[in-house]
């Protein structure tokens, strides 16, 4: 190991155990009272908020999707008038992909990945800061222009030329765009960190072939943010440019093109599912095992499925636009990549079918959740190799069918893994246990309310029933099946509400959790439950992919980090190979700074494109107190 700048000072060999946990926590530790949870930079704290916000914008979202139910409950009701449709429609769209179900996975991300390297803070944890605070501000835009009546009513796709200067008058459809800007410079700042903590930050010993599973799709999803979310964010951008400066990179009649919105916007839109699918697939991995009491079978399967599956997400966004009158050579190749990306994704059912088969299945609350996803994500799969079809894409393609199938893909395949998920890493979260037996009821409500509103949706499309309407005749024969989607609705909602409630009452005043109740053997449980400012008073040294499971007492540790400043180990990429010590940058109120004057210049901008050349001024102000050397070397770095 090499020695860092700074070699001299108080090192964890000279400390007991009760000394070192003292002194690590009085040098990670927090500022008390508000300024202290202004300025932290524990990624623990940060994920828990990620966490708490993302699915307060999910309950959000929920609301909008049953005032859309109620509206579409008869024909011709008048509930819900065609502007604010319009705008709940966008709304809930735009809430669920951009405000919940990307955010949410990475910032279970946030929290357990660094545990489950064995590292001490996530990497560039101030940046991480930040990501938090401009995440909230692009959902705090959002939502208050919707309360405000200017809410986006472009679709969660904003498909041109109806959000262009042309149709959509007013600012709308710039707030859509704005918003866009904070979620995927949050998103793209996490990716960051992910992977600079994988490759650099993991335990000794943790080799490629010793990394979790959630891990590998965290890593991996982590890629696909990086490659894909530039496309979404030049489209964004060249769109509020066409509304706002008068450029014309979707105006036909100057040379523009309106395709090249649909290319951008599907160039990330379709990695964007396995974006929220892929971590899905870590955590399924992680609670199979944990459950069946043995490692996932086929491990290295399982990790080239989660690449094939990222480098094939890239090949598919075309069919989404099988109607748009493209080439008939370009959708051959495009229905034969659609089809082709289903094959890593039977290689995993099958992979977790084998390690229930050969295991003892225990049927807790987050193996029930898991088992849930299987049996509704291969059925969101075969409807998605249907659309895949050129031909019967053709006939269903504005039809309620794509609704049902869209969501039977993202609420199967990622929602019902994120539950199960919840309740599998609440103790670590909290410190507390959620409730086995309210535990069971909200799987049977969601399972059961989430079947008997989507899945007649395929009868409904099947019928004719176009999607993005917000009212129908009545002499259509769609009346009955729709007032049967929006009771089962109710359902649904009934069991997300009992899943808040548990949450809120567990936190409070749920049973204690040990440091490891579900007898798991990964790396996050080897800590407390919550952990330490710290995570790990003394780093654990890795031996083997299920390193608890390996060890029939406490692993074993590194030793010989400062513990009067904070210090984290780097290790080599391929073999986990201690290499160096490194400083780990402090608590800091300049993230937040940075965030503000951030969200000043892109809202100021909506109204005025002075707004770049002013408001650079407090951007660049809060940039430049946030890298000033402190003198303190865990503040330079």
């Amino acid at each position: 190991m090499t020695r860092s700048k700074d070699d001299d000072g108080l090192r964890d060999t000279a400390l007991s155990d009760k000394e070192l946990t003292q002194a690590l926590a009085s040098t990670w530790s927090a500022q008390p009272g508000l300024w202290g949870a202004l300025s932290t930079v524990d990624h623990k704290v940060i994920g828990r908020r990620y966490i708490a916000t993302a699915f307060v914008f999910l309950a959000l979202g929920g609301v909008l999707s049953l005032l859309m139910r109620l509206q579409l409950s008869q024909p011709e009701a008048r509930f819900i008038g065609p502007d604010r449709y319009n705008q709940i429609f966008t709304m809930h769209g735009s809430n669920m992909m951009f405000l919940f179900a990307v955010p949410v996975m990475q910032a279970m991300a946030v929290y357990l990945v660094p545990l489950m390297v064995g590292t001490r803070n996530i990497a560039f944890p101030r940046l991480n800061a930040f990501s938090y605070w401009i995440y909230v501000a692009g959902g705090l835009l959002l939502w208050t222009a919707f309360i405000v009546d200017t809410g986006p009513d472009v679709g969660w796709f904003a498909y041109v030329p109806l959000s262009g200067p042309q149709y959509g008058v007013g600012k709308r459809a710039d707030i859509w765009a704005q918003m866009i800007t904070f979620t995927e410079v949050s998103a793209l700042a996490i990716a960051v960190e992910i992977v600079v903590t994988v490759f650099k930050q993991r335990a000794p010993g943790m080799s490629l072939d010793r990394i979790p599973l959630f891990v590998w799709s965290m890593l991996v999803t982590s890629f696909l943010i990086i490659l894909a979310m530039p496309a979404i964010m030049i489209a964004s951008t060249s769109l509020i440019l066409d509304r706002l400066v008068g450029t014309h990179f979707f105006n036909p009649a100057e040379g523009g093109d309106v395709l090249l919105w649909q290319h951008l916007f599907w160039f990330f839109g379709h990695p964007e599912v396995y974006i929220i699918f892929l971590p899905a697939v870590g955590m399924v991995s992680t609670i199979v095992a944990t459950f069946t009491r043995r490692p996932v079978f086929g491990y290295l399967a399982m990790v080239m499925a989660l690449v094939a599956t990222g480098v094939l997400a890239f090949g598919l966004w075309v069919h989404h636009m099988f109607v748009a009158g493209l080439p008939r050579l370009g959708e051959s190749f495009f229905t034969a990549s659609s089809m082709a990306i289903a094959v890593p994704a039977g290689l995993q059912i099958f992979c977790w079918l084998a390690t229930i088969w050969a295991g003892k299945p225990i049927f807790k609350t987050p193996f029930l959740f898991v088992i849930g996803f299987m049996v509704i994500f291969v059925i969101g799969g075969l409807t998605g190799v249907m659309v895949a079809s050129v031909p019967f894409d053709t006939q269903v393609h504005d039809t309620y069918f794509v609704v049902a199938h869209f969501h039977y893909v993202l609420v199967g395949g990622a929602v019902f893994p994120l539950l199960g998920a919840i309740y599998y890493w609440f103790p670590k979260l909290t410190g507390k246990m959620m409730s086995e037996t309210l535990g069971r009821w909200v799987f049977g409500l969601i399972f059961v309310g989430f079947n008997l509103t989507f899945f007649p949706m395929h009868i409904l499309g099947l019928q004719g029933m176009p999607r993005r309407i917000y009212t129908y005749q009545p002499e259509m024969p769609w009346a009955g099946l729709n007032m049967f989607i929006s009771l089962s609705a109710i359902v649904l909602a009934a069991g997300f509400l009992l899943f808040f409630i548990d949450a809120i009452r567990s936190a409070r005043s749920g049973a204690v959790a040990s440091a490891n109740p579900w007898g798991a053997s990964t790396l996050e449980w080897a800590t407390a439950s919550p952990p330490q400012p710290c995570n790990f008073a003394r780093l654990p040294v890795v031996g083997s992919s299920e390193p608890l499971w390996a060890e029939a007492a406490a692993p074993p540790v590194a030793a010989g980090l400062r513990v009067d400043r904070r210090e984290l180990l780097i290790t080599s990429v391929v073999e986990g190979i201690p290499e160096a010590r490194e400083s780990s940058v402090g608590n800091s109120i300049w993230p937040l700074w940075a965030a503000l004057a951030t969200t000043l210049t892109l809202v100021w901008s909506i109204f005025s494109p002075w707004a770049v050349v002013w408001g650079s001024i407090p951007v660049a102000v809060s940039l430049i107190g946030w890298f000033w050397p402190k003198g303190v070397p865990e503040d330079e770095s």
